[in-house]
């Protein structure tokens, strides 16, 4: 590039020559000497994108309203507004966007779109940011702000009022919920008076029934695992049933193949539990999401519910603009309730997720669901969140690509994180105790050096495991609570969890422990697969785990286990600049 167009970006004349010569590994060094615009007009440029040129101020304007100064300064109308502000601590006014999210949220789109990027890009800054700009833009619109879990849409929540804090009337068009809760209200109030409240099927019960139809199968009492999600994946959430639809139906997405003889078997299976679910008056959510999405006149193209009015009748859609967080983990029956509500309209579906932390659900064709994001995806390549040093470890967890079922890939190469830091800590030990000494002394050098307790987060596979993070906290002598679905981060205490409620988290520091052989990836889960091509699912799902639990940290990463360790751990030590041994004098990670 010119040296005319790198001074244009705001960088100074004094150190073009260091920004000519700098590597990704020097570029966050030289950075942090230069102007806001000129380091973040550089980190753009690193990751392939064109950043705008600064616009010259106009003579008269209202300085406060050119992009940069808005990176600075927030306008207080009266005193009011300032009592108010002063009144936030200061996690309140860190919901910040950056000029290449702004872009983004600030499009118009023709049709569905989505988001990617790696853990700690800001999609869902971008999610928050797209909910209140819409719903600025369009004062009569109905906004939905929505993800695949409750605890996540309880965080949701969180942050969006610290978006709109000074906006109250804004939030009162913006509704922030899980799909599930959405989709159980808009159902009471559309099928109540024909059909009552939804009774729920739980997994656990469908599970108990389909053991019951399946126990005089020969074969089948071993292979539980494969019949649940045969019946979630291909039955349930395309509603077939009949006979003649499962056994036409086209397995999109799916690895395994099952001859006609092999369904022929199967199907009596399933015909049960259809039978057996209306016999005791229930629904599964698929069931629920698939009536919504015909009453709205969704694809509703594949099964027969029967009874729910006329396919081609369309009402009022519910929400006019529909933003989706954390897409990767939302599941097909969600996504074509989803679709049927907004997909058909220009900017009615916004998704924000990251492929590489899909941790929940086994990938399926978004297409078939009716949702086609070709030609209208957006990848955040610049890293707020994450440390070089944590992002470089964590990656070397995924591949450097990840594809959806649709062929829709998503590059991971080209990330670039906005600040440096200390080396992650990947070490094995020879015992527990070793471990847990390890961990403590790692916790207390935390807390030595600044941190408080709830900026701490201790991480396991499962809950087996927990005990093993608990003693080592108590040994640091944390105060610390365990997460739950329904529980927050409270002031002073350090966190601990299963890694599968992480998502969302953020911490200063991050420990993940028992990374064991048999642990993760969780041997029961290895054993119950049935073929080759879930044994390379669940292989996936595992390292997405690991991926999620390490990308949870800002500044400093500690990953343990005991020998013999697991093999993921084989990854994450051979990263440049991960150290096997704490430093001299207990610092680094």
């Amino acid at each position: 590039m010119e040296d005319e167009s790198l001074l244009a970006y705001g960088v100074p004349e004094e150190w073009l020559g260091e920004v000519r010569t700098a590597n990704e590994d020097s570029l966050l060094e030289v950075a942090e000497h230069l102007p806001a615009e000129a380091a973040e007009a550089l980190l753009e440029l690193a990751t392939g994108g064109r950043p705008e040129l600064p616009r010259a101020p106009v003579a008269g304007a209202d300085p406060f309203a050119h992009a940069d100064a808005g990176r600075r300064f927030g306008v207080i109308e009266n005193a009011d507004e300032l009592a108010r502000a002063l009144e936030y601590p200061w996690e309140k006014w860190t919901v910040f966007l950056h000029p290449a999210q702004r872009r983004i949220v600030e499009r118009d789109y023709d049709g569905p779109a989505r988001i990617s990027g790696s853990a700690g890009t800001g999609k869902t800054i971008v999610a928050l940011h797209r909910a209140a700009f819409l719903a600025r833009r369009y004062p009569e619109a109905r906004v939905l702000l929505t993800t695949f879990s409750a605890p996540l849409a309880a965080a949701l929540q969180t942050k969006l009022r610290r978006l709109i804090y000074n906006e109250p009337r804004l939030g009162e068009r913006i509704e922030v919920g899980a799909v599930d809760e959405v989709g159980e209200r808009l159902y009471r109030a559309r099928f109540k008076a024909r059909f009552g409240a939804p009774r729920i099927a739980s997994r656990e019960h469908v599970r108990r029934l389909l053991a019951q139809a399946g126990r005089d199968l020969e074969g089948l009492a071993s292979r539980r695992r494969f019949l649940l999600e045969e019946w979630e994946d291909m039955v349930d959430a395309p509603q077939i049933e009949t006979w003649e639809a499962y056994r036409d139906m086209r397995r999109a997405g799916r690895r395994i193949r099952l001859s006609e003889r092999q369904r022929a078997e199967l199907w009596p299976v399933f015909a049960k539990v259809h039978a057996g679910l209306r016999e005791q008056g229930l629904i599964t959510r698929a069931g629920m999401f698939h009536r919504l999405a015909r009453d709205m006149g969704g694809t509703g193209d594949v099964g027969d519910m029967g009874d729910v009015g006329d396919v081609g009748e369309r009402r009022d859609p519910p929400f006019d603009f529909i933003i989706v967080d954390e897409a990767q983990d939302v599941s097909a029956a969600q996504l074509r309730f989803l679709a049927a509500m907004g997909g058909r309209r220009a900017n009615g579906l916004f998704f924000t997720g990251d492929l590489g932390q899909r941790i929940f659900r086994m990938p399926f064709s978004w297409k078939a669901m009716g949702v086609d994001v070709r030609g209208r995806s957006r990848t955040l390549r610049v890293n707020y969140r994450t440390s070089h040093q944590i992002r470089m470890c964590a990656d070397c967890l995924l591949g450097a690509e990840v594809a959806d079922a649709d062929g829709n890939v998503e590059d991971r190469r080209g990330t670039v994180s906005t600040f440096g830091g200390e080396p992650p800590f990947v070490g094995v030990f020879d015992t527990r105790g070793d471990e847990t000494d390890a961990v403590a002394a790692w916790l207390e050098k935390c807390g030595r050096d600044g941190m408080k307790p709830h900026e701490i987060g201790v991480f396991v596979r499962s809950g087996g495991q927990m005990a093993r993070a608990e003693e080592a906290v108590r040994q640091a002598g944390l105060p610390f609570k365990a997460l739950r679905d329904d529980v927050e981060i409270v002031a002073g205490h350090a966190l601990i969890g299963t890694m599968h409620l992480a998502k969302g988290l953020e911490f200063r520091a991050v420990a993940v422990m028992a990374c064991d052989e048999e642990v993760i990836p969780l041997q029961q889960r290895i054993e119950a697969v049935a073929d080759e091509a879930g044994l390379e699912e669940a292989y996936n799902t595992e390292r997405h785990l690991l991926y999620v639990a390490c990308t949870r940290a800002r500044d400093r990463l500690l990953v343990t286990g005991v020998a013999p360790a697991s093999e993921f751990l084989d990854d994450l030590r051979n990263t440049e600049g991960t150290t096997s041994r704490p430093s001299p004098g207990g610092g680094g990670c």
